[in-house]
């Protein structure tokens, strides 16, 4: 399967691509605004595997680019560009491929963070709304640590939820997160829950202010 990590230079992005190089053979492609900089991610990532003994197949190239062909198209960025992003690529994917959003709407105050709730409900509706319609998109990832993805020393054992309209594409999702180790995938349901799925992420920043023993938490139903 290939795998384009749009925002693969960023924190989040880099961590989901160091994981499926680590713990899966699927093909991963880098994307960015700047082909550069997802030309020198690449590479890194390469290096950080290499140094395990992995020798992963990592491309890169233009968001665009790297999102053409692609099974799975991840728009690994900041809030505010996740319409603008996918919007870009949507000429170029696949009619068929799944779009999954992570993004959450994160605001801080004083005492802790708080979730944005956009017009649409959730910013999986407004990655739902950018895409093509013949593109499902689902919602997964949010409450995952960057820095606990990207350390490929720490256990995971942790859960990530996964909504979308599309209960095949959820389930396809669901069979690809748990490939990587320590991963376990729930199906939250449709992109109607996506707005108390993303809020957790405002709490799980919350704790990790409130308590630095809590450093990089991740979410563990049971």
């Amino acid at each position: 399967m290939q795998l384009a990590i749009l925002g693969g230079t960023g924190a989040l992005g880099g961590g989901l691509t160091l994981r499926f190089a680590h713990d899966t053979e699927h093909q991963l492609s880098v994307g960015s605004r700047d082909p550069e900089r997802a030309t020198e991610a690449a590479a890194a990532y390469r290096e950080t595997l290499d140094d395990r003994g992995v020798e992963a197949r990592i491309e890169s190239g233009g968001n665009a680019d790297v999102a053409a062909g692609a099974d799975v198209v991840v728009a690994a960025v900041p809030a505010t560009y996740v319409a603008s992003t996918i919007e870009s690529v949507a000429d170029r994917i696949r009619d068929d491929a799944i779009i999954v959003s992570p993004a959450n709407g994160i605001d801080a105050h004083a005492d802790g963070f708080a979730a944005v709730t956009p017009d649409a409900g959730s910013l999986t509706a407004v990655a739902a709304n950018a895409a093509p319609a013949s593109n499902p998109v689902v919602g997964a990832f949010h409450t995952l640590a960057a820095g606990r993805l990207s350390n490929l020393e720490a256990e995971l054992g942790i859960d990530t939820l996964v909504v979308g309209d599309d209960a095949g594409a959820r389930e396809r999702l669901c069979d690809l997160a748990e490939e990587i180790d320590g991963l376990r995938a729930i199906d939250a349901g449709p992109i109607a829950n996506a707005h108390e799925v993303e809020s957790l992420t405002a709490l799980q920043l919350t704790l990790m202010r409130q308590n630095p023993s809590l450093e990089d938490v991740g979410v563990r139903f049971r």
